[in-house]
C-alpha cells in the first residue's frame, strides 16, 4: 500500500483571489471563510479573494491567508473522497502550522489566530531591521554556506537541489549575491520579501510567538508532522519547535527526504501554487504529486484518487 503525506503551502504562494473560486462553488468552503472572518474579527476572505496585492503581501495578512486557503482544500479534500486516508503531514515554514492543525494538534481557530499573530510578530521584526531574503540557483550547499560565512547571512530555506535560499541585512545580502555568481551560482535572485525570514534579525518575534502558543491548546497529533528544525517528527515539544523555526533553518529537503525513506509515495500539495509540487520533482521525480489550491485542481485530484 502507498503511503500519503499531506504538505502545506508556505508563506510567498499567496495570490490575489485565492480560494475565490472554491468560496464561490462549495458552501462547506464559504463557511469555513465567514469562521475564519469571525475568528480575526475583520473581513481576510476579502483580501484573499479581491486583494489589493499590497494588503494580501503583508505578512499579517499573507500568512493567516494561506492557512485559510490551505485548510478549505484539505476539508474540499476530505469532503470529496471521505476515505482519504494520510499518514503523515509537513508545510513549509507557515505551512507547519496548518500541518499540525490537520493533524489535530491545534484547533482552526487556535491554529489561525497564532499565524495571524505570527505574521504580526514577524511584520513587527522587519520592519525595525533592514533585512532581506535571496534564492541562489545551481550552487550547492557547502559553496552556499561559504557564501553565508563570508557575508554574514545565513541559509534559510534547504528547499530542493539547486535551489537555496539564503537570509540577513540587506546590504549583505547584496554582497553574497556577488559571491555565490562568483563561485558559479547560476543565479542569485533578492526576494520580494518585507524582512530576513528565518533569521537571527527575527529574534523579536520569538517570545511574543512563545506567548501565544502558551495560550493555545496544543495537543499530540494524530500522524507524525514532521518538524522545519529537526526533519524529524514533532516530539512533545511542539510549541518550543514552532518559537525556534522563525529563526531557524527550513530543513524541507531533508524533511521530504526522511519522508520518501519511510516508504510515502503519494505527496497531495494544499493550499495556493504549485511551489511543493516543484520541490519535489528536483528531489525525487518518481513520487506521485498532487495538488488542490483551486476548484479545478481539486477535481483532478479527486479523480486521480479514486482510480
Amino acid at each position: 500500500m502507498s503511503k500519503t503525506a499531506l504538505l502545506f503551502a508556505g508563506q510567498g504562494a499567496q495570490v490575489v483571489g485565492m480560494g475565490k473560486d472554491l468560496a464561490e462553488q462549495f458552501p462547506s468552503a464559504k463557511a469555513w471563510f465567514n469562521r475564519a472572518n469571525t475568528a480575526l474579527g475583520y473581513d481576510l476572505a476579502k483580501v484573499c479573494f479581491e486583494g489589493p496585492e499590497a494588503d494580501l503581501t503583508k505578512t499579517e495578512n499573507a500568512q493567516p491567508g494561506i492557512f485559510v486557503v490551505s485548510w478549505v482544500a484539505f476539508q474540499l479534500l476530505k469532503e470529496q473522497v471521505p476515505l482519504l486516508k494520510f499518514e503523515a503531514t509537513a508545510g513549509l515554514s507557515l505551512g507547519e502550522f496548518t500541518a499540525l492543525t490537520a493533524a489535530g494538534a491545534l484547533s482552526f481557530e487556535d491554529g489561525l489566530r497564532v499565524v495571524r499573530q505570527r505574521g504580526k510578530f514577524m511584520q513587527e521584526a522587519c520592519d525595525v531591521t533592514k533585512g532581506g531574503m535571496a534564492a541562489i540557483i545551481g550552487l550547492d550547499e557547502n559553496l552556499t554556506r561559504e557564501v553565508c560565512a563570508e557575508a554574514g547571512v545565513v541559509l534559510a530555506n534547504l528547499n530542493c537541489p539547486g535551489q537555496l535560499v539564503i537570509s540577513g541585512a540587506s546590504e549583505k545580502i547584496a554582497v553574497a549575491c556577488e559571491l555565490a555568481k562568483a563561485k558559479g551560482a547560476k543565479r542569485a535572485l533578492p526576494l520580494p520579501v518585507a524582512g530576513a525570514y528565518h533569521s537571527p534579525l527575527m529574534a523579536s518575534a520569538q517570545p511574543k510567538l512563545a506567548a501565544e502558543l502558551a495560550a493555545a491548546k496544543v495537543s499530540a497529533p494524530v500522524v507524525p508532522v514532521i518538524s522545519n528544525v529537526t526533519a524529524q517528527a514533532h516530539g512533545p515539544d511542539i510549541s518550543a519547535k514552532l518559537v525556534e523555526q522563525v529563526c531557524a533553518s527550513v530543513l524541507w529537503e531533508n524533511s521530504l527526504r526522511v519522508l520518501l525513506a519511510q516508504g510515502f509515495t503519494r505527496f497531495i500539495e494544499l493550499g495556493p501554487g504549485t511551489a511543493l509540487s516543484g520541490f519535489m520533482k528536483r528531489i525525487d521525480k518518481t513520487a506521485t504529486m498532487l495538488n488542490v489550491a483551486d476548484a479545478a485542481s481539486l477535481e483532478a485530484t479527486v479523480k486521480a484518487l479514486s482510480v
